[in-house]
């Protein structure tokens, strides 16, 4: 069994402007199996369109610059290209994120872009299962979840490539104990 292990970074704006629909700017992704061997990554910025200006929140938030995605190509140009990585190994694959957002934003953007999701798996939300696995009273972000379970983060928080990445850390740390 292979494991996707995705993270998404999308706009976003000072006290979460509930008027504007956020879009992804950036896909990570890792892909590991049940040996705990890191097999392969995904990384993409991507330009959004409704709103391609950046807010000064957003990049201080997560480090992406507007240059970056400026010269990115727009979801419905990256998104088959991630299509096409998460299927180039063959056998069944498992979609994980942290917390389902991720998920909610792709089939947004799929929808906005007018492209087709269908190919996407069901997936394991790992924020939820981890709550549970540790009889948490409350889901717990995934710096907490990392400090609890004595694994260092590295890189930068909200990117999505380094945040795909130490979820994946945790994700194989538990591998054996995750309910799908």
């Amino acid at each position: 069994m292979n494991y996707i292990i995705l993270d998404l970074e999308a706009t976003c704006w000072q006290g979460n402007a509930m008027d504007r629909n956020s879009e992804i700017i950036e896909i990570g992704a890792y892909r590991v199996n049940g040996y705990r061997e890191w097999i392969d990554k995904f990384q993409s910025f991507v330009r959004p369109v409704e709103h391609p200006r950046l807010s000064t929140y957003c990049t201080d938030l997560t480090g992406i610059t507007q240059q970056q995605v400026n010269k990115a190509k727009t979801f419905e140009h990256i998104f088959p290209l991630f299509e096409d990585w998460y299927y180039s190994l063959d056998g069944p694959h498992l979609m994980c994120t942290w917390g389902g957002k991720d998920m909610e934003l792709i089939h947004a953007d799929c929808l906005r872009h007018d492209v087709d999701d269908r190919f996407l798996p069901g997936f394991i939300n790992l924020k939820s299962q981890y709550a549970l696995l540790h009889r948490l009273p409350k889901e717990v972000g995934l710096i907490k979840a990392l400090e609890y379970t004595e694994i260092e983060f590295e890189g930068s928080h909200h990117r999505a490539i380094d945040d795909a990445y130490n979820t994946a850390k945790l994700f194989l740390h538990y591998l054996d104990r995750w309910q799908y």
